[in-house]
C-alpha cells in the first residue's frame, strides 16, 4: 500500500505539468479542430484521450470525477465520479485504460449522449490515499455531438453537419417577394473568444439568474437551451445581446444594415461589461443566435420567410388600416413584414413526439412575449405544417408568420369607423427561403411549412388551426361580415415597375386601372409614396397625387408615375424600401386599394484578388466602387472582415468620389489557413448606405 500511496502522491504532484491532452488528436476525431483554443474542446457521447505520469495498476486506484456548473450533483447530473471500467458505458461516464508504462498512463474517458454541455472541471482521486482531497487535472468544455447517433442533435447527413454546425459563412435573403436579395454574413463561431462568450450568456440568462442549478442541469436539452438563447440574444428583460431598433433613426449605435459578422457583436457586448450593442433587425438576432447555437454544436440555420405577418393578437389574421388619401396608417399592432429572419435548429423532440423531431423554428426578434420574456420557440416545423398550433412552443405565432389572412381596412380618423376594402388569403408566407448546403445558392421551402397555398389541404390545415385555437367559435366583433367579404369591387388595379430599381434614379411606375364592368366608372385615385423600413413601417412621406379618370366599360387606362431621385433621396432609410399606394374612390361602389412595396438596388461594388492567395503570403486585394449620380459622395468607408484572411475588421477611409468617378481601395491580407475563405466587404457613404459584396477566395499551401 506504501508503494502505491507514495507513487501517487508523486502522480498528484505533477499532474498539472503533465497532463497531455492530446489536443490535435482528440479536436480532429470531435469536429473540434476550429476553434483556436488551448483548452480541451469535446463533444458528448464519445470518448476522448488523456494522458499523464502516473501510478502502477491504475486499474484498482484512481477515481475520476467530472463537474459542472456551481452546485455540482450527481442528482442532478452535473457530477459525475467514475473509476476504470474494462468497457464504455453507454448511458454514465467511463473511464477505460488505453496504455500504461512505468512512468505514464493513458486513459480515455467518455461521457453519456446526454451529457450537461459546457465547462467542466476533471480531478482524479487515488482510492489508496484515504481522506486526500483530488487533484485537479484542469478544465475542459463539453458540447452538442450531431455525429453522435445518440445525441438529440444527431444529423445523419455529414454534409449537414458540415455546414449547419461547422460553416462560418453564412448567406442572408432579403428585399421583398418581388425581389429576393441577398448578402455574406460572417459567423465566426469557432473565431477568438467567441465559445466563452457563448458560455458566460447562458449565465447570465433570467433562468440561470433566479436558480443557477437547475439551470444548468437542463443544459443537456436543446431545446430548453434555444429557448433560452432566443430570449438571450435580444436585450429585452434580461441585458442581453442586441437592442432592437425599428426607428429608421440609429443614433447612438450601429445601424442594424452595417453589420457584416457576429463577432464584433458578440466581443463588443463582452467588452461593454455585457451592455446591449446597439442596434439589431430581424437577421442580426437570427445570424448572432445561428453562431451561438453551431458554437456549442446545434445544427442551425437562417430562415427568411418573405411577407411575414406579425399577428399581434393571436387570431391569425393581420389588419392594415389606410386612410381616405392612401397613407398607410401606423396604428394596427399587427403588420406586414417584406421579409423576417428567423431560425432553425435541428433536434429531436421527445416531449412531442417523434413526428415533430427535425427542424425546430426559433426566433430571437423580440416581437411578442411567450411566458412572460421576449423568447419564441422551439416549434416544430411539422406541427406548423400540420396546423398542430396547441403544441409547444408559440406555434400560433410561427404559424400567423406563414399562414395569416390579410384584411385591408379604410379608417376614417374623425369618426373612427372602419370600412373592409379587402380581405386575401394567400399573401402571407412566400418564398420561404434558406442557403443551400454547401453552395451559395438559395433553396425555396416553402413547402415544408405549408401545404400549396389556394389548395383545399392548406385551406382545412388553417380551419384545423383556428379551431384548436378557439377562434372558429368565438364571436369576434373586429372581424368583417360575410357582406363585407363577400363584395366584389367595379374595377382592378396594379402598379408596374418600369425601368431601373436603383438608388440614384428616378423612380418610374405604371400604375393600370381595368373597368371590369359594363358600364362607365367613376374613379378618384389617391396616391401616396412613403419611405419605410423593412417591416413596412411608413417613416417619412416622399410624394402625393390625386387623378379623376372616367373608365368606358371594360376599358384599361395606364398612368405613368415618375418620383424623382431629388425627392425621395433624403427621406430614403437603410432598406432603401419605398411603398406606394393608390386608394381608388370609385363612384357608387367599393374602394379598391393598389399597393406595391418597392426596394432600391444599391449600386454594386466589385471585389478583385490580385494574384494567388497562399498561406503566411501577402496577397492584394482591389475594391472597386463607381459613383452612380449627378452628384458627389462623401464620407466614404470601406470595411472588411474574413475569417483566417485577416484578424478583426479592417476599416479604410476612401477618398470622397465626384459625379461618375470611380475608385480603387487596395489593400493586403496575410491569409493563415488553407481552404475556401470568404471576404465580405461593406461599403457605406452619405448617398448610399451600406453597399454589401462577398467574394470566395481560395487559400492554398
Amino acid at each position: 500500500t506504501l508503494k502505491f500511496s507514495c507513487s501517487f502522491h508523486f502522480f498528484i504532484a505533477a499532474t498539472r505539468s503533465s497532463i497531455n491532452w492530446h489536443l490535435k488528436e482528440n479536436a480532429r476525431d470531435h469536429h473540434t479542430s476550429k476553434f483556436s483554443s488551448k483548452e480541451l474542446i469535446v463533444r458528448r457521447g464519445q470518448a476522448f484521450i488523456i494522458s499523464f505520469n502516473g501510478t502502477e495498476q491504475p486499474e484498482q486506484n484512481l477515481i475520476f470525477i467530472a463537474e459542472t456548473g456551481p452546485k455540482p450533483s450527481k442528482l442532478a447530473k452535473t457530477q459525475a465520479t467514475f473509476g476504470i471500467s474494462s468497457t464504455v458505458s453507454k448511458d454514465s461516464w467511463s473511464a477505460v485504460l488505453q496504455s500504461t508504462s512505468s512512468s505514464s498512463v493513458s486513459i480515455s474517458i467518455s461521457s453519456p449522449p446526454d451529457a450537461v454541455i459546457g465547462r467542466y472541471k476533471l480531478s482524479v482521486q487515488s482510492t489508496l490515499s484515504g481522506t486526500s482531497s483530488p487533484a485537479s487535472l484542469g478544465t475542459f468544455v463539453l458540447l452538442f455531438n450531431p455525429w453522435s447517433s445518440g445525441d438529440d442533435v444527431f444529423m445523419h447527413n455529414k454534409a449537414e453537419c458540415e455546414e449547419y454546425v461547422l460553416e462560418e459563412f453564412g448567406i442572408i435573403f432579403a428585399g421583398n417577394k418581388n425581389r429576393i436579395s441577398s448578402f455574406g454574413w460572417n459567423f465566426g463561431q469557432f473565431q477568438g473568444d467567441i465559445l466563452n462568450i457563448c458560455l458566460s450568456m447562458l449565465d447570465r440568462s433570467l433562468n440561470y439568474r433566479q436558480d443557477p442549478a437547475t439551470d444548468v442541469s437542463h443544459r443537456n436539452d436543446p431545446k430548453y437551451l434555444g429557448r433560452v438563447l432566443s430570449a438571450m440574444v435580444n436585450a429585452n428583460d434580461d441585458q442581453g445581446v442586441l437592442l432592437g431598433n425599428w426607428s429608421g433613426n440609429y443614433e447612438g449605435g450601429k445601424s442594424p444594415s452595417s453589420w457584416t459578422g457576429s463577432g464584433e457583436i458578440l466581443q463588443n457586448w463582452k467588452k461593454s461589461g455585457f451592455k446591449p450593442v446597439r442596434y439589431g433587425q430581424c437577421w442580426v438576432f437570427a445570424a448572432v443566435l445561428t453562431t451561438v447555437l453551431r458554437c456549442l454544436g446545434i445544427p442551425t440555420r437562417t430562415i427568411t420567410n418573405f411577407s411575414s405577418a406579425h399577428d399581434a393578437d393571436g387570431n391569425l389574421r393581420v389588419d392594415e388600416f389606410y386612410d381616405a388619401s392612401g397613407n398607410h396608417l401606423d396604428r394596427a399592432a399587427d403588420s406586414i413584414w417584406n421579409f423576417h429572419v428567423w431560425n432553425e435548429s435541428w433536434f429531436s423532440r421527445s416531449d412531442l413526439g417523434p413526428s415533430y423531431s427535425g427542424w425546430q423554428v426559433l426566433d430571437a426578434t423580440p416581437q411578442e412575449e411567450s411566458g412572460g420574456i421576449y423568447q419564441c420557440g422551439p416549434a416544430s416545423r411539422n406541427a406548423i405544417k400540420e396546423g398542430d398550433v396547441d403544441l409547444d412552443y408559440d406555434c400560433p405565432f410561427v404559424f400567423a408568420e406563414v399562414n395569416a389572412d390579410c384584411m385591408y381596412w379604410n379608417y376614417d380618423l374623425t369618426t373612427g369607423k372602419k370600412t373592409l376594402i379587402f380581405s386575401k388569403s394567400t399573401t402571407i408566407g412566400q418564398f420561404i427561403s434558406t442557403k443551400a448546403v454547401g453552395r451559395d445558392d438559395r433553396v425555396d421551402i416553402t413547402n415544408d411549412y405549408k401545404y400549396e397555398e389556394g389548395s383545399k389541404k392548406e385551406r382545412d390545415i388553417f380551419k384545423k388551426a383556428r379551431k384548436k385555437l378557439g377562434l372558429e367559435d368565438k364571436f369576434d366583433p373586429t372581424a368583417p361580415t360575410p357582406q363585407e367579404t363577400d363584395q366584389k369591387p367595379d374595377i382592378s388595379g396594379k402598379f408596374k415597375v418600369d425601368g431601373l430599381l436603383e438608388v440614384g434614379k428616378d423612380l418610374n411606375l405604371i400604375l393600370i386601372l381595368a373597368n371590369l364592368q359594363s358600364d362607365a366608372k367613376a374613379v378618384n385615385v389617391n396616391m401616396t409614396a412613403w419611405s419605410t423600413v423593412y417591416t413596412r413601417r411608413p417613416i417619412h412621406e416622399i410624394w402625393k397625387d390625386s387623378i379623376s379618370v372616367t373608365l368606358s366599360p371594360k376599358e384599361e387606362k395606364q398612368f405613368p408615375i415618375k418620383i424623382p431621385y431629388t425627392e425621395y433621396q433624403q427621406q430614403l432609410t437603410t432598406d432603401n424600401t419605398i411603398q406606394v399606394t393608390a386608394l381608388c374612390h370609385v363612384e357608387g361602389g367599393i374602394q379598391v386599394l393598389v399597393q406595391r412595396d418597392i426596394t432600391l438596388d444599391n449600386p454594386a461594388i466589385d471585389i478583385q484578388v490580385l494574384g494567388e492567395a497562399k498561406v503566411n503570403e501577402e496577397v492584394d486585394v482591389e475594391v472597386i466602387f463607381t459613383n452612380p449620380i449627378e452628384t458627389e459622395v462623401t464620407n466614404c468607408v470601406l470595411q472588411v472582415e474574413g475569417n483566417d484572411l485577416l484578424r478583426g475588421i479592417l476599416e479604410i477611409g476612401v477618398p470622397p468620389l465626384k459625379a461618375s468617378e470611380k475608385s480603387s481601395t487596395k489593400f493586403k491580407l496575410i491569409p493563415f489557413e488553407t481552404g475556401p475563405k470568404h471576404l465580405l466587404v461593406n461599403f457605406s457613404c452619405d448617398k448610399f448606405a451600406d453597399i454589401k459584396a462577398f467574394k470566395m477566395v481560395n487559400v492554398i499551401d
